[in-house]
């Protein structure tokens, strides 16, 4: 049986997947995405937090039977609120062999998976294959920016996408809006064009910067270090997506 560590999970959530939900944040990711509004997660060991309320532990290590038997009896009020359980993070598939044994312990319920997609294909389609639904994170097309903005290139996200695209999966793409940064026309035209005619999309959806990203670093004893204009109002154009025939809207 596998271990893996969870940052936090979360009951009842409204904006993680359709209905109402509960979110198991896995710790851990490969990317250094510098908007990451979520640092307590990028890694994959337990840390310290400082905050208002004195110090406090994030990151607990689980068994995946320990886990599953957590989550199970949340089936029956999750499925009666037309939701699921959804896996995010940080990277939930950086512990994609924990991730999979914790899916196959687990039966009526609808299983979100939350992924960059930056990580080794044959675990992306292992666990994305057990889901009924993708939210697949979509930053930058362009290697050059995608590299300096997240701190990795975007080759394996663009093989796991094409993989996605057609597997029969339903996803949704995921666009973060930062300012300057992937609103850019240009960024936004290469995205449409990247998923367009994609069998398995239900839709793009364009998420606004949150200006309180930056919030939680100082706890952390981490800086946060931007490098865009975070007053610079976000660019959230659908006519990219509109022109090219991609169902798309702006996420509040």
């Amino acid at each position: 049986m596998r271990h893996g560590v969870i940052s936090d999970i979360r009951e009842f959530t409204l904006h993680d997947g359709p209905g109402i939900r509960t979110s198991v944040f896995l710790k851990g990711c490969p990317l250094r995405c510098s908007w990451c509004h979520n640092p307590e997660t990028i890694s994959p060991l337990p840390q310290r937090m400082r905050g208002a309320a004195g110090d406090r532990i994030i990151g607990r290590k689980y068994s995946s039977g320990e886990l599953a038997s957590l989550l199970q009896p949340q089936a029956e009020i999750l499925s009666a609120g037309m939701g699921g359980l959804t896996f995010t993070g940080g990277e939930p598939l950086l512990q994609g062999e924990f991730l999979s044994e914790v899916i196959g312990r687990l039966h009526d319920l609808h299983i979100l998976l939350d992924t960059s997609g930056h990580v080794d294909p044959e675990v992306f389609r292992q666990v994305a294959s057990a889901c009924n639904l993708i939210f697949f994170d979509l930053k930058l097309i362009d290697p050059v920016a995608h590299a300096r903005y997240t701190g990795a290139p975007n080759t394996l996200i663009l093989k796991n996408l094409q993989w996605l695209s057609t597997a029969g999966v339903p996803f949704v793409v995921r666009v973060p809006l930062i300012p300057g940064v992937t609103d850019t026309r240009e960024n936004l035209q290469a995205i449409a064009r990247t998923v367009r005619g994609a069998p398995g999309l239900e839709g793009v959806e364009l998420l606004p910067y949150n200006p309180a990203a930056g919030g939680k670093y100082a706890g952390l004893g981490m800086r946060f270090q931007p490098g865009f204009d975070e007053n610079r109002p976000v660019n959230a154009d659908l006519s990219v997506f509109v022109a090219l025939g991609v169902r798309a809207r702006v996420i509040q």
